[in-house]
């Protein structure tokens, strides 16, 4: 067994979060990816899991080299474009930076103990974008905050009783919201992060039953915005955040606006853009709602449900990304959909992509630069990831219109035609001796 050059990436278990008895792990291939799949010595797996095996294992190999693949150490567990590189959390405990153009790993930040579940980035100048600071959270249950000009750990801070699950930067207020498996939104003040310390705790909703899952905000002000918060019963609760200003050391007030109920299970991932708030669920739907909701003369029917033959782990919905066009990518299973929603009530389904073997957890848009006679052009990419253990890369053309599948020869099933029936010589002879009697 070859030994590993960097202890720190050995893989950790996702489902115990252990560093993995075999430290012998690379970015994989195809085969060895798939090999525990074939594993015939495992008696103790149901038969329709093992056929599930082999259909992945078959798949892989067909699509082996779709969306130009960068293989990974680890399994992504979050994923954030920033430019022309894709920053990842990783279970292996590491935050890695790859160049998409490239697939090289440029960056590794260090210091989690732990699968690192969720990032988010915030300005190291106030307001530029420069998004130099990136924020991690893990299973360890801490926060993590980095420079990423240094390479540096700026502070951890001790957030939560279970996984940090979630994180959300809110610019404008200064402020860091997290969420977690102990079913508890936490708020933290960034206004002096620089300074080592770990973060100052400044709030909290403790009011779901079930861990929070996914975040959104829509700032309002720099004392004030609107927050959502989802669980994995599938809740969604509307928040309106204030700062409380007359007091020793500020804090953030929460109070409950509304409740959203249109899931019947959990809310994996939620964006809200220009009125409307998006949702992917485990319960096989992608759904958007208007909210607030606002009367119109004639009412306007809302977005039907678009329903999945799995659950939908990832959504990207175009029309609140700069590019602003209506449409809407999902993933479910392995497939990534592309539906046009220019007429809201009647959604429809422009096609659908075989991109990975396994389970599509993220989708994020990325304008990829080029440079063509010294003249930089700027196309609409999407990224994808997936528990297959890579990185995808799809032209938005092509999954809005994809090709048509290659046709499969199928060759024809013999039909094996029964022999004509023989007699042996007995039968015949008494054949010939019951003829003989009729005469």
């Amino acid at each position: 067994m070859a030994a590993y050059e960097d202890p720190d990436e050995r893989p950790l278990d996702v489902n115990r979060g252990s560093v993995v008895d075999d430290p012998d792990e690379r970015p994989l291939n195809t085969t060895t990816r798939m090999r525990s799949l074939a594993d015939k010595d495992n008696f103790f797996r149901a038969e329709a899991e093992l056929v599930l095996d082999e259909q992945r294992r078959q798949k892989a190999e067909k699509i082996k080299d779709l969306g130009s693949p960068i293989a990974l150490t680890g399994i992504a567990l979050a994923i954030r474009v920033q430019g022309q590189h894709v920053w990842i959390a990783e279970n292996t405990s590491i935050v890695r930076k790859v160049d998409l153009e490239t697939g090289g790993t440029v960056q590794r930040l260090r210091g989690h103990t732990a699968p690192v579940t969720a990032l988010t980035f915030f300005d190291k100048i106030s307001g530029s974008g420069d998004g130099k600071t990136v924020i991690s959270g893990s299973w360890d249950k801490s926060i993590n905050i980095w420079d990423t000009e240094t390479n540096k750990l700026i502070s951890s801070t001790p957030a939560h009783s279970d996984f940090v699950k979630t994180l959300l930067v809110i610019p404008s207020c200064n402020l860091l919201v997290s969420g977690s498996s102990d079913k508890i939104v936490r708020f933290w003040d960034l206004t002096n992060y620089t300074s080592g310390n770990p973060l100052p705790s400044i709030g909290s909703i403790s009011a779901h039953t079930r861990p929070v899952e996914c975040l959104d905000a829509r700032s309002m002000s720099a004392d004030s915005a609107i927050l959502y918060t989802a669980d994995t019963m599938g809740v969604i609760k509307v928040w309106k955040l204030t700062k409380e200003l007359n007091v020793s050391a500020p804090r953030w007030k929460a109070t409950l606006q509304d409740e959203l109920n249109h899931h019947r299970t959990g809310v994996v991932e939620i964006i809200y853009g220009d009125g409307f708030v998006w949702t992917a669920s485990s319960d096989e739907t992608a759904q958007v709602v208007q909210h607030p909701l606002v009367p119109q003369d004639p009412p306007v029917r809302p977005t039907p449900p678009l329903t999945h033959p799995k659950a939908v782990k990832a959504i990207l919905p175009l029309s609140v990304t700069p590019l602003g066009e209506p449409y809407l990518l999902t993933g479910s299973g392995d497939i990534i959909r592309a539906y046009d929603i220019s007429a809201p009530d009647e959604p429809e389904l422009l096609g659908e992509t075989d991109a990975h073997w396994h389970d599509v957890t993220a989708l994020k848009l990325w304008m990829r630069q080029t440079t063509v006679d010294g003249k930089t052009l700027v196309e609409p990419w999407v990224i994808s990831t997936s528990l297959d253990r890579t990185i995808r890369k799809w032209r938005l053309s092509d999954l809005l219109k994809p090709p048509p599948p290659k046709p499969v020869e199928e060759k024809p099933v013999p039909v094996e035609m029964p022999e004509a029936y023989k007699m042996s010589e007995e039968e015949e002879r008494e054949l010939a001796e019951l003829m003989d009697d009729d005469d």
